[in-house]
């Protein structure tokens, strides 16, 4: 495991993974929260985005997570392990209503400077539709790439733990 690809729904759980992961193995974390977003929550262009993915799956071995459907190839092919966190869309809600007031008028670590905290509608209409809209494509695409990747699929918080601990699903 030296090129992790961590994806999932928003609340799922990626970023607090991929920390936990690389304080683990040792391999530098790239939250792609922190680097796509510019302060007040302008979003990089497609372009930027794609230069600077680029960029960082030429390094030795990484830990990048989030979704970015449209530059999601980039990393997965160029990673040696994918995680797939598929929780159900309620503990995602719980944790993005949690995540909004624990980091209330603040930036979470793993999120771009001068971002503070936020929820909107739109972003809980996309987790909740989550399961329905993205995964079966996600699945789909896991599936295709299952036999030369070393995809890793964790279906509940107790996985994940165990995963953590154990370096196994």
């Amino acid at each position: 495991m030296k090129k992790v690809a961590i994806i999932g729904s928003g609340g799922a759980g990626k970023s607090t993974l991929a920390r936990q992961l690389s304080e683990k193995i040792g391999i530098p974390v790239y939250h792609l929260d922190a680097i796509l977003w510019k302060p007040n929550w302008v979003m990089t262009s497609k372009t930027e985005q794609r230069m600077i993915q680029n960029e960082l799956i030429t390094r030795e071995s990484w830990i990048i997570d989030g979704n970015y459907g449209s530059t999601l190839d980039i990393r997965l092919n160029a990673a040696d392990t994918i995680i797939y966190l598929d929780l159900p869309r309620t503990v995602c809600l719980y944790r993005a209503i949690k995540r909004r007031f624990q980091y209330r008028n603040r930036t979470r670590p793993d999120m771009a400077a001068d971002c503070k905290e936020k929820l909107d509608m739109e972003f809980l209409k996309w987790i909740w539709n989550y399961p329905k809209v993205k995964r079966p494509a996600i699945l789909a695409m896991l599936k295709e790439l299952s036999n030369e990747k070393n995809v890793i699929i964790l279906s509940s918080r107790k996985e994940i733990k165990r995963f953590i601990e154990n370096g196994d699903s």
